[in-house]
């Protein structure tokens, strides 16, 4: 009988400190989740899909908090920024009369990033200059640093 007063006891014992050391590592989760950043991958110069990808990036994550949220144009979406490049306005953003270039610059206002592939700039003729400004030109070391940080998620379109 002692035995089994002295087994109730310390499984008594083990829940009682169990159940805080979960709450705080539940809690520690919801918040490493909360402020976890978001890395786009946006290879497409399509006016459709990258309205959609920048509008996720910016009104969804951007705005609730996460971060840092980068979009890295890559191959055909290198053009999505090119200053000079009129851009289709879809019914995604045609309330607003956004152009996708008016997106990005929205984007980069309220603290998002807007990394280009400088080898697919290169092969595409285009320079910094040639850029919205804000854009900024990516290196390995940026890309890396973004991509492999373990407080990141990734997401291609």
């Amino acid at each position: 009988m002692k035995t089994l007063k002295a087994f109730i006891a310390a499984a008594l014992m083990s829940v009682a400190l169990v159940g805080p050391v979960s709450q705080a590592h539940a809690q520690a989760q919801d918040e490493a989740v909360a402020t976890r950043g978001l890395f786009i991958n946006l290879t497409t110069d399509d006016t459709w899909a990258a309205a959609k990808a920048i509008s996720f990036a910016h009104e969804k994550v951007l705005k609730n908090g996460h971060s840092p949220v980068a979009i890295w144009l890559n191959v055909r979406g290198v053009y999505l920024a090119e200053a000079d490049r009129p851009s289709h306005v879809h019914g995604l953003m045609r309330e607003r009369d956004m152009s996708i270039q008016d997106m990005l610059t929205a984007f980069m206002a309220d603290g998002g990033q807007v990394i280009m592939c400088s080898a697919c700039s290169a092969a595409a003729g285009l320079t910094q200059e040639d850029y919205i400004d804000g854009v900024e030109m990516g290196t390995w070391p940026v890309v890396e640093a973004l991509l492999f940080d373990p407080n990141m998620a990734t997401l291609s379109w």
